[in-house]
């Protein structure tokens, strides 16, 4: 099993939105990239520049994390609406 790391962004993001059914099919989709972070029924696509980097599409908000082999964790980093998640990165 990864495990989660959750960076102060994601938190700040999850706390504005957590009256949303986005807290709820967040928890669900952590449940299945804790067990196998590749291979799932995810909306989930490889971020091109970002060595090891992927997007979760949940609803119309995006979550980016990358997957770290070295400690077996998945670190989420940035969570936003589309078109605010890739500004600054």
């Amino acid at each position: 099993m990864y495990k989660v790391i959750l960076e102060k962004p994601v938190l700040k993001f999850l706390e504005k939105h957590k009256w949303e059914i986005i807290l709820d099919q967040f928890e669900k989709a952590l449940v299945f990239l804790v067990n196998d972070p590749y291979e799932n029924d995810l909306d989930i696509r490889l971020i091109s520049w970002l060595p090891n980097s992927y997007w979760l599409r949940i609803w119309k908000y995006r979550f980016l994390y990358e997957i770290i082999e070295n400690t077996i964790s998945i670190s989420f980093f940035k969570a936003g609406s589309r078109w605010e998640v890739y500004k600054n990165l």
